[in-house]
């Protein structure tokens, strides 16, 4: 009796409104994140948009989605470069560097075991000894 009161068609607007209303959300959110971590404008500007997207938002979505939403892009991906920086920075000062000797003992152990040749370990050698 239930399934005739409310028809498939009624389910299937329900789910696409609830999921439009939850990427209308997700969108608005990054909008915001991105204007506070937009270094190339002041806080009048900063102070302008979120005004403008608090009153209007769909209009003002729209308008900053139009004008910014490259640099949005670029922005993006450069936080993402310099977290990967910060990272491989920490894990290189954390984990203990081998020091030149022990890669040139590691080396010629190598070539006594016949693992590598004797011109891949000049090469190898010329490698540690430059770095």
């Amino acid at each position: 009796m239930l399934a005739y009161s409310y028809p498939l068609l009624g389910a299937f607007l329900t789910i696409l409104y609830f999921s439009l209303f939850f990427i209308w959300i997700w969108l608005l959110v990054i909008v915001f994140v991105d204007i506070f971590r937009s270094h190339d404008m002041g806080g009048f500007a900063k102070a302008l948009w979120v005004l403008f997207i608090i009153f209007l938002p769909m209009l003002g979505v729209l308008v900053y989605l139009i004008a910014r939403g490259g640099k949005m892009h670029e922005r993006a991906v450069q936080q993402a470069q310099q977290q990967q920086q910060a990272f491989t920075g920490y894990v290189q000062s954390v984990v203990p560097q081998e020091s030149k000797a022990e890669q040139l003992t590691k080396l010629s152990d190598l070539k006594d075991r016949g693992v590598i040749s004797d011109a891949e370990f000049q090469t190898e050698k010329a490698k540690v000894l430059a770095s």
